[in-house]
């Protein structure tokens, strides 16, 4: 973070703690290596049971299925953690690396019992990997009109499940799959939540080219005839779409979080480049032009930590302000297209160059405006739960 900012109240003697865990972690283990990763489009499946062992992967997890009791609830440990992974500013590492944190919840909401006993202690120890998959390929953010269908074989034990997902963030390589299928009719009230083991016969895969996240393997995925054990139900049939909401609250702080954090990196390395840089006689931060721009991305990045400690603090108060989640996510993902593109423009042709940290997070900015609910759509959701529509 930028020297002038000041440590939150909200932080604790813990929270400082986990977070120089975290900071270690990423100086030794994530930054002499993310800019290989990212450029070999890939990082090693080792480095999931190197962050569960640091408690990374159990965060904001139960105890019983290997999480850390003591941080679950409170989001200011999550914040913690992310202000630190940003500094890899390799967004496609912590889409991978965290891609449970939006497919294990629906298993924690509505799996039996034994099947979050079988299936949850694998994924937080690192050692399997578990994705989402929601998205269609002729369908994004509406959820509620999704194609692929299960339906009963004859037997009632099993689901017969036939459709497409798409840009599904770590769906070549993982072992889980938690996929939103129609099981009734059309709309909301007919999906349904399936866990589905990748090596079920009938799934294949596809990996996808993507602008940034490089690191993050994406894929379009294809379930034909897929036959998946009732007992995989995620909740009551028809009753999905409730746990999928729920689970996009959390997804899109997360991705406001992020975006907080890439931000503050552009700032960093933009600073930096303007107190060494010379041009015409004199450092580049001496130009007033210049000091404007650090300014006003500084103003972005407080206005937004403002909104994100503000609405952490609700959440953790039981309120589920769901409108102001969606404003926050689109604020923080405005903040980070704001700073990188000031960073790249101070870096000048440095910020064109690969190797620089605003450089990749400009390529990535249209992903978190994207991902988890369009900017458009998240505007038009806070527009109905604030009851103007």
């Amino acid at each position: 973070m930028y020297p002038q900012m000041p440590r939150s109240v909200h932080f604790t003697a813990e929270h400082e703690s986990f977070r120089a865990t975290v900071k270690r972690f990423v100086d030794t283990e994530l930054l002499p290596h993310v800019d290989a990763w990212d450029e070999a489009e890939s990082f090693p499946r080792e480095l999931y049971k190197r962050a569960a062992e640091l408690g990374l992967l159990g965060l904001g997890f139960t105890e019983e299925y290997g999480g850390n009791g003591t941080t679950a609830g409170d989001l200011f440990y999550e914040i913690a953690m992310i202000e630190e992974l940003s500094r890899t500013a390799c967004g496609g590492l912590m889409a991978s690396l965290f891609s449970h944190t939006i497919g294990a919840p629906p298993i924690v909401a509505g799996g039996s019992a034994a099947l979050k006993a079988r299936v949850l202690p694998e994924i937080l120890s690192g050692q399997k990997i578990i994705a989402l998959a929601v998205t269609e390929p002729s369908g994004g953010s509406d959820v509620a009109n999704l194609c692929t269908r299960a339906v009963l074989d004859d037997s009632g034990a099993f689901y017969i499940v036939n459709g497409s997902k798409t840009f599904i963030t770590s769906g070549m390589r993982a072992d889980y799959l938690t996929v939103a299928v129609r099981t009734g009719g059309a709309g909301a009230s007919g999906v349904s939540a399936l866990l589905i083991e990748a090596d079920t016969p009938g799934i294949s895969r596809t990996p996808l080219k993507k602008m940034g996240w490089w690191c993050s393997d994406t894929a379009q995925i294809h379930f034909d005839n897929c036959r998946v054990p009732v007992a995989n139900l995620l909740g009551q049939e028809n009753r999905g779409f409730e746990i999928f909401m729920r689970n996009f609250n959390h997804e899109r702080l997360a991705l406001a979080l992020q975006a907080y954090g890439f931000a503050c990196v552009c700032l960093d390395e933009a600073s930096d480049w303007a107190r060494e840089r010379i041009t015409f006689g004199k450092h580049l931060v001496e130009h007033q032009v210049v000091r404007h721009k650090l300014v006003a991305m500084a103003t972005q990045i407080e206005a937004t930590r403002a909104l994100l400690e503000d609405l952490a603090a609700r959440l953790q108060q039981g309120q589920q302000p769901v409108a102001q989640i969606c404003m926050l996510k689109n604020f923080a993902t405005q903040t980070m297209q704001f700073c990188a593109d000031h960073a790249v423009q101070i870096l000048g042709g440095m910020g064109y160059m690969r190797g620089t940290k605003s450089e990749r997070i400009y390529r990535e900015v249209k992903v978190y405006m994207i991902g988890g609910g369009a900017e458009e759509v998240l505007n038009d959701l806070a527009a109905r739960q604030l009851g103007w529509v």
